[in-house]
């Protein structure tokens, strides 16, 4: 394919230039500018010390698919259904941002499909960047119709990838001494899922475990997407409730659920010491396996009609708090438990 049917114009070089200049973007005045036009007709002129962000031209033998019917693009569809991610042992991440913070968290990916004329943003750059230059052979050119029959959400970057769904156990979680821990049970909704990893990222959280029958799956797209790609940058895993249960006794880790009739009100928790933060759904709340006299059960107060939160309101003010304990001492007069 020539540069003119990628979208790429070359001027032919005149003086020191011809010399000075890079072979793909040439500038007739100075070798210090380049000048890009994506296939769309969009142009840029740009000091040379920002070529890394442009995406590099495609390469002959750089693979590309057309047909919505390929065998990569069948199975990459398929990653929709959490059946298949299941059974395939893979998943989609769906994004530039995301797909950055996978690929900086060592995520591996098998294949990304990428719509150029999409691909305007300044992760979107970064991800083709990086692409071409460390993975070249995962990099599919799709155009608009095959990339939107993978795209799981309404936004479109153009970027889908196809990664290998991380294996993380509890005994694969970080060391006892200063763990602070969400423990999410039977949580199905995964925009909360993805909210609640927001925040334990924020917040400096050590790990976040999903229990629960009927849970949704870690990476679930929309889980992915609505954490903005921080379920890559903390240790996440999947356990029973029971396996949970017996991992954090093991490593005596304190236990705080959140319940409505808690008898705790969670200023008065101790978040100093290593513990877990549990939470159930809105429609359920936890189920009878965190009750216990090793688990501490606090409340958030409701002083008007409602009677719970959002599992992820409740999750951003329990694991804040947690923070305040940890960052400073308590406030005067308060006690904790």
């Amino acid at each position: 394919m020539s540069y003119r049917e990628q979208g790429v114009k070359r001027k032919a070089p005149e003086g020191r230039a011809a010399m000075a200049c890079p072979s793909r973007f040439v500038d007739a005045r100075a070798a210090r500018f380049i000048r890009y036009q994506e296939p769309s007709g969009r142009r840029f002129r740009l000091h040379a010390a920002q070529r890394s962000f442009l995406p590099r031209p495609r390469l002959r033998n750089m693979p590309s698919i057309q047909s919505p019917h390929n065998p990569r693009v069948k199975r990459a569809v398929k990653l929709r259904d959490r059946r298949q991610r299941s059974r395939q042992g893979r998943f989609l991440i769906d994004g530039a941002r995301e797909l950055l913070r996978a690929w900086e968290a060592g995520v591996a990916m098998e294949e990304v499909f990428v719509c150029g004329e999409y691909c305007r943003t300044t992760d979107a750059l970064e991800v083709l960047a990086r692409l071409d230059a460390e993975a070249p052979q995962i990099r599919f050119d799709v155009p608009e119709a095959v990339l939107e029959k993978i795209a799981f959400g309404e936004r479109n970057e153009g970027l889908v990838a196809v990664a290998i769904t991380p294996s993380v156990q509890l005994a694969d979680l970080p060391p006892a001494a200063s763990a602070a821990i969400v423990v999410l049970e039977g949580v199905e909704k995964p925009g909360n899922l993805g909210a609640v990893a927001r925040t334990a990222d924020a917040t400096g959280m050590s790990a976040l475990v999903v229990t629960g029958d009927g849970a949704t799956d870690l990476y679930n797209p929309n889980a992915i997407r609505a954490s903005l790609g921080t379920l890559f940058a903390l240790p996440v895993c999947a356990a029973t409730a029971e396996e949970t249960i017996a991992w954090l006794r093991r490593h005596n880790i304190a236990m705080f659920a959140a319940r409505v009739e808690g008898s705790v009100a969670y200023t008065a928790a101790d978040f100093r010491q290593p513990c877990a933060i549990v939470l159930g759904s809105e429609a359920k709340g936890l189920s009878p396996a965190w009750q216990g006299p090793d688990v501490t059960a606090i409340r958030l107060p409701m002083l008007g009609v409602a009677d719970s939160l959002n599992v992820s309101v409740t999750a951003a003010v329990l694991c804040y708090e947690l923070l305040r304990q940890r960052d400073g001492a308590p406030a005067d007069g308060e006690q904790t438990v």
